[in-house]
């Protein structure tokens, strides 16, 4: 594993429950990278830490974990728009 990966997943495990993450703002959290570079790596490694806390940047879950993905995070209390995160609400800024 790269130390790029292990920054991002550091970060991604950084977000609390209930709260959630653009993959753009974990490449911007970590200072350095791309959202695509982020889900790269999520899509490696992210098993290793709380996956679905990352969202495309509108909100939506990709496609092939849609399913699985909606449901923990509804599970954790995430704020939702029908299947999409309701970003005003539920975005983490690292803080």
């Amino acid at each position: 594993m790269t130390p790029y990966a292990r920054e991002v997943l550091d970060a991604v495990d950084a977000i609390p429950a209930g709260k959630v993450m653009a993959y753009s703002d974990v490449a911007e959290y970590v200072g350095k990278g791309t959202g695509r570079t982020v889900g790269t790596v999520m899509g490696r490694h992210g098993g290793e830490v709380p996956w679905h806390r990352v969202v495309r940047a509108d909100g939506s879950c990709a496609p092939e974990v849609r399913e699985r993905q909606v449901s923990l995070l509804r599970a954790e209390g995430v704020p939702m728009d029908g299947e999409r995160v309701d970003l005003r609400r539920a975005r983490w800024n690292g803080k």
